[in-house]
């Protein structure tokens, strides 16, 4: 900040530097707090309005000091926000959320490191970082007290007709009560002990390529960047260095046993024709600080990849292509939701890519067979799931899944709920293939004196009416069970599909194109 603090002419043509040698002299000597607030509140009413100075670093550190003194951070930082002050910067991010930790402001440190990475503020790897190591920090947090007490009175009750199921005592609970089970499952390997293999697992970072990770007998060669999530990293890797045995690592600290048994009651429960839309788990070694979930590995990218590449080019994605993929979304949830699972956290970066071996015919679509049955998504992070058999037959849930655009209508009207969290999810991901945005919604009054919740997003006139009628049945149903619905549904589009030939000639070639173009990239 103080460079060049003596120079006559640097001061003139930078009016910031005699501010800056004041505040140096203040910082040296023993002015009182309320002494140096007063340098800092008088250099930045100066300078709040010059837009020589908007993304200024050294003027960022001036309102940072300042905040720090402040009694009222939050209206500083949201006076900061209204002049624009360094909001591609993302020290600013850093910075504050670093003080809002030390504060124990959690959420709000979280939401501020979301917020710059969502303005993609400079430089955003770095950003990134410090919002992965924040997680590890709060993990830990969490790991150490909440797993211990009763937080917010989210303790398990299983008399009760409604829980948060994704809070600290009633995983806790439904962990204690399966633990038996799981150590019945075919790949659960459990320790005591802290991992000790000879890479510290907490090293793994992007330039982990070819590092190689021992477990259980195997040596995993790590040949991808991670990526990364709230608690856990995923990695590509080679077993036993053979590029033709491909998996991915999800290392997770603190240890989290609950993904493992959802795919174990996956593969119990779905059938083996459907099997592939849901992913597969070889194993999981747990240990006292990490565990290790070992699963089948596509490198085709994501249905988000695939809405990206649209969005870049400014076109819309070709209808058919919408239906398909949405035909593909309700089959998944009426199999899922039919045999007792939620999933939770249903988006379009947790729907992998799958494509044929072979090429694509017009016959076996509707019935899913040939080259259909490898086409099409996989559904995989199930860190969110819920198992319904663990629960009462008249279960509702409380709790907010905390993902921003995608919290169901009951979530954010603080209402019951149980299937809404993956249907509301699926009109989301359908939204942006349609629209290239998230869902907004809006509540409209009806006939009989009633509302119902619509997307904002006006419907195109050129669309089917398939959508408004999905959106409108998904977005209010209120029954316990949708299987029904999403099967009606499911066959309206499957009918659309097959009402012309030459629209599954035109989705055969769009998805060969696709496979080109992204698999290339």
């Amino acid at each position: 900040m103080y460079t060049d603090l003596s120079d006559n002419a640097s001061s003139l043509l930078d009016p910031l530097l005699p501010w800056l040698l004041s505040i140096k002299k203040a910082l040296d000597s023993s002015i009182s707090s309320l002494e140096l607030n007063k340098i800092l509140l008088d250099c930045i009413g100066t300078f709040k309005h010059n837009p020589q100075y908007k993304n200024d670093p050294r003027f960022l550190k001036i309102w940072l000091l300042y905040l720090e003194g402040s009694d009222d951070f939050e209206n500083v930082f949201k006076e900061m926000e209204e002049n624009n002050i360094c909001r591609g910067n993302s020290l600013l991010y850093e910075l504050y959320a670093g003080f809002l930790e030390a504060k124990e402001n959690w959420k709000e440190a979280y939401m501020v490191y979301q917020t710059g990475i969502l303005r993609k503020a400079e430089p955003l790897e770095r950003l990134e970082r410090a919002k992965v190591l924040f997680l590890d920090r709060l993990s830990y947090r969490i790991n150490a007290s909440s797993l211990q007490k009763t937080d917010y009175n989210e303790s398990m009750e299983m008399e009760k007709s409604c829980v948060n199921p994704w809070s600290a005592s009633t995983t806790k609970e439904l962990l204690e009560r399966i633990n038996p089970q799981m150590m019945k499952y075919a790949g659960y390997h459990p320790s005591k002990k802290a991992y000790s293999g000879d890479v510290a697992l907490s090293s793994l970072q992007n330039s982990s390529r070819n590092k190689i990770v021992k477990i259980g007998g195997k040596k995993y060669e790590i040949k991808g960047c991670p990526v990364k999530g709230g608690f856990a990293q995923v990695y590509k890797a080679y077993v036993n260095s053979n590029p033709d045995e491909v998996v991915a690592l999800k290392i997770q600290r603190p240890p989290f046993p609950w993904e493992f048994h959802m795919y174990r009651q996956l593969d119990q429960r779905i059938p083996d024709n459907q099997s592939s839309s849901f992913g597969y788990a070889h194993r999981l070694h747990l240990f006292s600080d990490y565990s290790i979930l070992v699963c089948d590995y596509l490198s085709h990218g994501t249905l988000q990849d695939v809405i990206n590449s649209y969005a870049v080019t400014g076109k819309p994605m070709e209808e058919v292509l919408c239906i398909y993929y949405t035909i593909e979304m309700l089959h998944m949830l009426e199999t899922l939701h039919g045999v007792g699972i939620i999933h939770g956290d249903f988006k379009p970066d947790n729907l992998l890519i799958r494509y044929s071996r072979s090429n694509l015919t017009e016959d076996g679509f509707k019935e899913r067979s040939g080259p259909w049955r490898d086409q099409g998504l996989c559904l995989v992070d199930w860190g969110r799931g819920i198992d319904l058999h663990l629960f009462p037959d008249d279960i509702e849930f409380e709790g907010d899944c905390r993902t921003s655009g995608f919290r169901c209508v009951e979530m954010q009207e603080r209402k019951p709920w149980t299937f809404q969290v993956d249907t509301y999810g699926l009109c989301v991901v359908i939204h942006m293939m349609l629209h290239h945005s998230y869902m907004e919604i809006v509540k409209k009054g009806t006939s009989d004196g009633g509302y119902m919740y619509l997307p904002k997003a006006p419907f195109k006139r050129y669309w089917s009416d398939l959508w408004k009628d999905l959106f409108t049945k998904l977005l209010n149903n209120n029954s316990g069970n949708d299987c029904e619905l999403l099967r009606n549904l499911r066959k309206s589009f499957e009918d659309n599909l097959h009402s012309d030939d030459k629209l599954l000639r035109k989705l055969k070639e769009l998805l060969a194109k696709q496979r080109l173009l992204l698999c290339s990239a």
